[in-house]
């Protein structure tokens, strides 16, 4: 049984920790912590003994390294590279949840869903000097369902790291060098941004709902504007044969059911059915209880910013009348 640290900053931590518990000796645990906050990952440490290491930066890593001496180092969600000076002092392991070569790099499972990819999947493999490029010694698909939400596939793609990520590990330390990859089958994915979830309601009806499951908690939402505030999307579906529409303007409400509370929204050839949504960093509602009327259009166009422009300069003329009097009364106290 060889010694572990754990690097793991996200939510895939909680079950590798006890993954790993289950059958190596687990030495360090290299999270950040709030002393206020309730995390599952840190009571189930503290409870089995395990030093936890709050820096999470390479040189937080580099001392954890220092004061522990592991066997191996297991990554379950980290957001740097890990220095070549570090892979020559110990054997380091990482889960990644993409079906390795392909989709190395970033956003994993939300780049699946939202490029209509059929399955997704759970890769433990060793880490080299690469990017994702190590041998693999872990993997298993999960399919992507027509409805299925990143929240969904995580949820899935943890549990198959509760029952696997222990073993790898273990037959890993005993000597499984694992397979190695082909380099001219991968592919990548680049980081997301918040801002990248922005909706574009001329695009095709299921690229956007793919845009909406892939983006759901704990992610940032995909969203759109509508009368000037932010219109964060949390459930919709395709609306399966629509009217026809001849007349079309994309992201114009043509439908509102109070009764029900959604809106159907006209894209670039179809017709989405917003369920639920979230106005301002609100708490999400039904779409009906916001979007009211069909004469609403959803998105930010050019008409509506120059109309924002306009009531700003308004209001900045406006201040100015006010102020004048008041720099006049200065003037002549001075």
């Amino acid at each position: 049984m060889g010694d572990v640290l754990l690097v793991g900053l996200g939510i895939t931590t909680a079950t590798a920790l006890p993954s790993l518990v289950s059958r190596c000796r687990v030495v360090g645990l290299l999270r950040k912590y709030d002393p206020n906050a309730d995390d599952a990952v840190i009571t189930f440490a503290r409870r089995h003994g395990i030093p936890v290491f709050g820096d999470t930066s390479m040189a937080g890593l580099r001392r954890a390294m220092d004061e522990l001496h592991p066997d191996c180092v297991v990554i379950s969600s980290f957001d740097r590279i890990v220095q070549a000076d570090l892979l020559a002092r110990c054997p380091f392991v990482n889960v990644h949840y993409a079906p390795l070569p392909q989709y190395r790099g970033r956003a994993n499972v939300n780049w699946a869903i939202i490029n209509g990819e059929s399955h997704t999947a759970i890769t433990i493999h060793r880490v080299d000097p690469g990017l994702d490029s190590g041998n693999v010694l872990f993997q298993e698909n999960v399919a992507i369902g027509p409805r299925d939400t990143v929240a969904d596939l995580y949820d899935r793609l943890n549990a198959l790291q509760l029952r696997h990520l222990g073993d790898a590990v273990a037959k890993f330390l005993d000597g499984d060098a694992g397979t190695p990859q082909s380099s001219e089958l991968a592919t990548y994915g680049c980081t997301r941004l918040p801002i990248d979830g922005e909706i574009d309601w001329t695009a095709p009806t299921h690229q956007i709902d793919a845009l909406i499951r892939a983006l759901v908690k704990p992610f940032p939402g995909a969203f759109t504007s509508f009368n000037g505030r932010r219109l964060v999307v949390w459930r919709a579906h395709v609306l399966e044969q629509p009217p026809a529409y001849v007349g079309r303007v994309p992201g114009r409400v043509v439908n509102v059911s109070r009764a029900e509370g959604h809106v159907d929204v006209l894209t670039g050839d179809g017709v989405l059915r917003v369920l639920e949504v979230e106005v301002d960093e609100g708490q999400p509602v039904a779409a009906a209880d916001v979007i009211r009327t069909v004469r609403g259009t959803l998105g930010l166009r050019i008409g509506d910013l120059l109309t924002r422009i306009e009531a700003l300069e308004r209001e900045i003329a406006q201040l100015r009348e006010r102020l004048n009097p008041r720099e006049e009364l200065c003037a002549k106290i001075r």
